[in-house]
């Protein structure tokens, strides 16, 4: 019988279940999905390849765990942005710009990136799409208090400035002058959703 390095057997299954989360998001952060196999995980956590099933039932759904675990990361820190920014629409629409590409600059953006082109990738897309809906949640709130009258819309064209910034990050564009340009196109933006 393997040894049990914690309190309970609960908790043992709970700790190897969360250091092959760990070597799965660590495969997919190094920006090749197909690099996650269950012979790969289980060689980068120290257990046998067979011991990786007793925790999931195969590929697809340790990677649509990873990206359902990552998810709460990343709206949570939008949200932590957006706290901590000024009370005006404004200074929230910069702090929501400024915090995802932060995420990008940091490689958090490297999971979502390495699954959307995945054998399995139509089995993650419902929960990345679960996961920029609620990435969208804090925008749509501040464009309301704008008087925005289609603030889901307006939230999913400013998240375009946003989209644009990450694939010019990715291609090796400064972080500095391409945060500082999609802030100032984003906030820009809100002039023409405000009502008179």
């Amino acid at each position: 019988m393997p040894k049990i390095h914690a309190a309970t057997v609960a908790d043992h299954r709970t700790q190897q279940r969360a250091a092959l989360l760990d070597a799965a998001r660590q495969l997919l952060a190094e920006g090749d999905a197909s690099r996650v196999t269950f012979a790969e995980v289980a060689r980068r956590t120290g257990l046998a390849r067979n011991s990786v099933y007793k925790y999931f039932p195969d590929r697809q759904h340790l990677l649509t765990e990873v990206v359902r675990e990552a998810a709460p990361h990343w709206t949570g820190r939008i949200h932590a942005a957006l706290a901590a920014a000024g009370d005006s629409p404004e200074e929230r629409v910069a702090a929501y710009v400024t915090a995802q590409l932060e995420m990008v600059r940091d490689g958090e953006h490297r999971i979502a990136r390495a699954t959307a082109d995945d054998q399995d990738a139509a089995a993650l897309r419902a929960g990345a799409d679960e996961a920029h809906r609620a990435l969208l949640d804090p925008l749509v709130g501040a464009l309301e208090e704008l008087g925005d009258d289609a603030p889901l819309m307006t939230a999913r064209l400013l998240q375009g400035f946003v989209n644009a910034a990450t694939t010019a990050l990715e291609a090796g564009a400064d972080y500095d002058a391409v945060t500082d340009r999609a802030v100032r196109l984003a906030v820009a933006a809100l002039g023409g959703v405000t009502r008179p």
